[in-house]
């Protein structure tokens, strides 16, 4: 038998774990159909997700929920962040709202929905986002106190200083400010005290987080160039993320070619010591690239939030908290840094990144011994061969195995290849689930088929007509560089070769 002092232990120990339950978003409030439209009158500004319990994008997001309420706890002004369950307490609530998927996030002022929430969906991006929902894209700052108070924060800030805030300079900047609210912090003062303490009148100035602070580059970066809404736009985005920027799943399509990711343990809520410890190895090499003019943009991301990307590398699993460096060049290709991270093997691999003498990476499945089918197999390694360099008009699917609708037309792909064995014409068929699709391709979905002229290999044309066996034949017909022997322009079969045309 358990003695009372275990049992009284045992029973607190229960409790801690239910009280940490109920306290994991205990900044979101959770409503439903009966105080719905109530609560939401209380508060001038809300985000609600419409979620169901079983859904495995909602198990997701409940944790960055509830760390952004923790975020957004005390905002000036305030903002709410609450939950419907769609299946219980909710469900006239989420008809209501014409909730067809989960979860669905909408912002409320007050009792009235005034937009679908489309913003990141991890913690800090859903503060971000909501406080660039709310009261005006640039903050008002009257003291000195209220200005270091506003720079006390983890967000790159861009604060203007003017003598007058309707002056040109004022007016291009608060047009940016709204431009850009959802992903900058921006703070404007007029006050005489502010800009005799600070020294600055009429200027524009970037601040770096503290945390994000370091010896490679200036913490506060003053705007010197035009007074329009462009130049000041580019101002703030040349130098946001800086020399090396923190790249995260809801900010990585800002980051663009070339550039040089590298991979580790980043987290700046949890290790920003260690975090740092590695971008500032980054940042000695970063800067003296760019001191020598090379056009190259550099950037850290945490291994475990970008596992997909390692894989399209070929990097499977990450051991070691050593980073783990790769690159995309202007062409999209991809290059892996193979050695261990060091200053110098980082070093000599942008040598050779910037000189074009290193293998690009290549996902492919191996060539086909015997390519010899209605329908040719290329893979990332043969593409230029069957495809680029045929010497002929082709038509080419992108597909994936477990694709029900590339299943339904693999027999009449097989078909079309048989029906145009002859013909100046390659039918061609590519899994872009085990290569990579090299460019100019862009494939979202499956299947995806291109028109490919032989004499215009780099402009594939995108197939949207019909996928019977007829309607390939037609297009074919009608748009081959040269008319079909077995079929003339209009795709009717014919027994005599049909002339040139003049």
């Amino acid at each position: 038998m358990l003695s009372k002092a275990m049992l009284f232990a045992a029973v607190l120990a229960i409790t801690a774990i239910i009280d940490s339950a109920a306290n994991e978003d205990s900044d979101v409030h959770e409503w439903g159909d009966s105080d719905f439209s109530e609560e939401l009158r209380r508060h001038e500004h809300t985000l609600v997700m419409f979620y169901a319990p079983w859904c495995g994008h909602c198990k997701r997001l409940k944790p960055e929920y509830a760390k952004a309420a923790e975020l957004l706890r005390g905002n000036d002004p305030p903002i709410a962040l609450a939950k419907v369950d769609c299946t219980e307490a909710g469900k006239d609530v989420c008809s209501k709202y014409s909730v067809s998927g989960y979860p669905t996030l909408k912002i409320f002022n007050r009792d009235e929905m005034v937009q679908e929430y489309d913003g990141p969906r991890e913690a800090a991006g859903i503060a971000k986002y909501m406080r660039g929902q709310v009261g005006p894209a640039s903050k008002e700052l009257k003291t000195v106190e209220e200005v270091d108070k506003f720079l006390d924060s983890d967000e790159v800030t861009v604060i203007g200083y003017f003598e007058e805030d309707d002056s040109s300079l004022s007016a291009s900047y608060h047009a940016v400010s709204k431009k850009l609210r959802d992903k900058v912090k921006f703070g404007h003062s007029t006050a005489k005290s502010v800009l005799e303490k600070k020294k600055l009148k009429n200027k524009i100035v970037l601040y770096r987080p503290k945390n994000l602070q370091n010896k490679f580059e200036d913490s506060q970066i003053l705007h010197e160039g035009g007074e329009s809404i462009e130049d000041i736009r580019k101002f703030v985005k040349e130098n946001y993320f800086g020399l090396v920027g923190v790249r995260t799943r809801d900010n990585a399509a800002e980051f663009k070619n070339p550039l040089v990711v590298a991979y580790y343990a980043v987290d700046y809520v949890k290790n920003p010591k260690g975090t740092n410890y590695w971008r500032n190895r980054i940042m000695k090499v970063a800067k003296e690239f760019k001191d020598e003019g090379e056009e190259l943009n550099f950037a850290i991301s945490s291994k475990d939030d970008f596992q997909y990307e390692l894989n399209e590398f070929g990097v499977e699993f990450s051991k070691g908290d050593k980073p783990i460096v790769l690159a995309r060049n202007e062409k999209n290709q991809k290059f892996v840094l193979k050695e261990e991270f060091s200053i110098d093997t980082f070093k000599e691999f942008l040598n050779k990144f910037k000189t074009g003498s290193l293998e690009p990476y290549q996902k492919s499945e191996p060539i086909p011994e015997d390519n010899s089918g209605p329908v040719t197999v290329a893979v990332a390694k043969n593409f230029d061969e069957v495809v680029t360099n045929n010497g002929k008009d082709t038509l080419i699917e992108f597909y994936a195995p477990w694709c029900g609708h590339c299943k339904k037309l693999a027999p009449i792909f097989d078909e079309l290849g048989e029906k145009l064995a002859d013909e100046d014409v390659a039918i061609v068929k590519f899994d872009a689930t085990a290569n990579d699709v090299p460019q100019p391709y862009e494939v979202r979905g499956f299947p995806t088929l291109f028109w490919v002229p032989k004499d215009s290999k780099d402009s594939p044309v995108k197939y949207e007509g019909g996928r019977e066996l007829y309607d390939f034949i037609k297009y074919i017909a009608k748009h081959a560089t040269s008319p079909l022997k077995g079929f003339d322009r209009s795709g009717t079969a014919t027994t005599k070769p049909v002339q040139e045309e003049l």
